[in-house]
């Protein structure tokens, strides 16, 4: 039979500092994913850095664009914020990625390392639930002109220095003036990132379906200050007002140094990111087992 998917990629990023049994231990869970995947009738990528990583030879190699552009399923080998790094730059071509948990949460990264084979079988053949999460485009406004620019799956988060005191932070909503915080700083958060810094701030769960944001602030001067959840389709700015050392972290992996004045503003993009998990997977069991939901009881 024709496989569903024709070209499949495989990428899976890991430290260089990683070494000896562990590396080795990698190095054949890639191994044996590819010769999985290629068994049923799949022509194996493999990114370019996975593939100069773990020393596999074999099979083709692109970059991350080009597997964007040629490939028609992305495997993800890792944990969720491997797929976050990854999912924000596939997201523009479209491409649906799987992730094959070698992590340690995993809320996006679902299925076990151990039951690959169990899973991925179904689903090569075109068994599978889609999911698709919303990203947000945000930038850095500095005296009228755009200094910094970056998506995020997850959040969008205002900090203050790791030496100073609290900052202040005026935030409005589609131009609307909604208040003046100081705190020790505010997540905007998607769905998908309302299981992460948002939770530990106190912000609800959104499903991922949910067209919304959280805006949550991080230990706010004035305890009335509560998160809110705001339309997916309102655009959030946020002007740092006073502080030193601020900073903005977009998905906790690019940064940018703030001044007085600045001012991050945060939209939809006009790109998802497509995951597809194996048939019968919903949201609800995911929470239930990874917020421990129900423990004790059958």
């Amino acid at each position: 039979m024709k496989p569903l998917f024709r070209q499949v990629a495989l990428i899976g990023k890991y430290p260089a500092a990683v070494a000896g049994s562990q590396a080795a231990t990698i190095r054949a869970a890639l191994e044996d994913i590819a010769n999985f995947v290629a068994s049923r009738g799949c022509e194996v990528v493999l990114e370019r850095e996975t593939a100069a990583a773990s020393g596999l030879t074999g099979y083709a190699s692109l970059d991350v664009p080009g597997i964007g552009e040629h490939c028609d399923l992305v495997l993800v080998v890792g944990g969720d914020g491997t797929m976050l790094g990854i999912g924000r730059q596939l997201a523009r071509f479209g491409v649906p990625l799987i992730g094959i948990n070698h992590g340690r949460l995993g809320f996006i990264t679902d299925i076990p390392l151990g039951r690959f084979r169990t899973a991925l079988e179904p689903m090569l053949a075109g068994q599978f639930e889609e999911d698709h999460r919303s990203m947000m485009q945000a930038s850095v406004v500095r005296d009228g002109e755009c200094v910094f620019e970056a998506t995020a799956l997850n959040d969008v988060v205002v900090h203050r220095g790791t030496t100073s005191g609290m900052v202040e932070l005026r935030v409005e909503v589609d131009g609307h003036f909604v208040a003046n915080q100081r705190a020790d700083g505010l997540i905007v958060a998607s769905p998908t990132g309302s299981t992460a810094y948002s939770l530990s701030a106190g912000g609800p769960l959104l499903h991922p379906s949910a067209p919304g944001w959280v805006l949550a602030p991080i230990a706010p001067h004035t305890l009335s200050n509560r998160p809110i959840v705001l339309p997916d389709a309102a655009e959030v700015t946020i002007e740092l007002v006073s502080g030193r050392d601020a900073s903005a972290n977009f998905d906790m992996q690019s940064l940018a140094s703030l001044l007085h004045g600045d001012r991050i503003t945060v939209k939809r993009s006009q790109h998802r990111v497509r995951f597809l998990h194996p048939h019968g997977w919903n949201y609800f069991d995911t929470l239930r087992k990874k917020m421990h939901w129900n423990e004790g009881h059958s």
